[in-house]
């Protein structure tokens, strides 16, 4: 499966500019956190002391898992299509928090098991109505793996045409938690009950079945060590659009904001093909799903947000874009100690009484 993405290393040449510029506003050197070193990393991202966000947009990739079959999620199948109605018609949570912040929201169906009704919102990338089980094949076929990868490259290409510099990627889809635990599992060799999580909400019963099952397939598919061998075996197909998505939106230079841990793990496929992604990424939160702090440890990321949400649809990133924002807005904006005429430190020991 080819993947013909060119992501290049950030520019180091505004490097130390952006430090000094961001060191002189009327403020305490660090004083303003961890906006300090995001406004750093946008400016390095877009290569300029004055970034911009433009068009912010937020893709929800949506597909159906076989796997439900075995009784992983406290949901049926049938509540990702319903959902994405919800979705399309404003009442989820992900619809009021990019409502509030002002983000294009779009749902694309990767896979979803169901005929959806055409909608200005949704976009029909369908591969096929639900992955296969992976107790008894693989989720999808190399061919079906490397359409969902272009797929997800072709969205975000979309949106950059139109002028989007800042994109986040969320998912729907029951039973993907199983797909992404698999994933998690066999491509950091963490434990998989560390990688497994209750999902939807499984009891301890429903937990512990979850991870028989799992086990089984594990056992099943003891050949599936690369990648792209992984994603095909274990994935979804709105996991395996994400992973394209991720590596043409970092391709393009655009800042990406990464959600919880479902939307980690296709960034986790991501990164092994090509590292360089996570130069491009923010990481919105830290979820309460088992395994996500794990997760973001390999990646070396420290999360904006620390909410317990373990929700998805993408809504740590619309929480957390409000921070993007401020961090570009203090950059931009933020008077420097010349400009406002106030003294900086001086360095200086102060001189206590009787001292010469």
């Amino acid at each position: 499966m080819p993947l013909n993405f060119n992501i290049s290393p950030l520019k180091s040449t505004l490097n130390a500019t952006l430090q000094a510029k961001i060191d002189q506003k009327t403020k305490p050197k660090g004083s303003l956190g961890q906006l300090e070193s995001l406004a750093l990393q946008i400016g390095r991202i877009q290569n300029s002391l004055a970034p911009k966000l433009n068009q912010p947009c937020l893709l929800i990739f949506a597909g159906d898992h076989g796997i439900v079959e075995a009784g992983v999620s406290a949901y049926p199948q049938t509540v990702t299509a319903q959902m994405i109605g919800n979705f399309l018609a404003g009442g989820a949570a992900i619809s009021v928090f990019a409502r509030q912040h002002n983000l294009e929201l779009l749902i694309v169906d990767a896979g979803v098991n169901a005929d959806l009704k055409t909608h200005p919102k949704l976009i029909d990338a369908k591969i096929r109505k639900s992955t296969q089980s992976f107790l008894n094949n693989s989720a999808m076929t190399a061919e079906e793996c490397d359409q969902a990868l272009k797929a997800g490259a072709e969205q975000v290409l979309r949106q950059h045409e139109r002028g989007c510099n800042c994109i986040g990627f969320g998912e729907m889809g029951i039973g993907n938690s199983s797909s992404a635990a698999l994933l998690m599992h066999r491509l950091t060799n963490l434990s998989l009950v560390r990688c497994v999580g209750r999902g939807t909400g499984l009891n301890d019963a429903q937990l512990q079945h979850k991870v028989t099952v799992l086990q089984r397939a594990l056992n099943l598919h003891k050949g599936a060590t690369e990648p792209l061998d992984v994603l095909a075996t274990f994935g979804g197909f709105e996991i395996a659009m994400m992973v394209g998505a991720y590596l043409k939106a970092a391709e393009l230079g655009m800042l990406i904001l990464v959600d919880g841990f479902i939307a980690g793990t296709a960034l986790l496929v991501a990164q092994k093909l090509h590292p360089q992604v996570l130069d491009y990424c923010v990481f919105s939160h830290v979820s309460s799903e088992q395994g996500h702090q794990a997760l973001l440890h390999q990646f070396n990321a420290k999360p904006l947000l620390n909410l317990e949400l373990r929700l998805g649809e993408g809504s740590g990133i619309a929480l957390a874009y409000p921070l993007v924002q401020s961090a570009v807005a203090f950059l931009n904006e933020m008077a420097t100690f010349a400009e406002a005429g106030v003294e900086k430190k001086s360095g200086k020991k102060f001189k206590t009484k009787g001292s010469k």
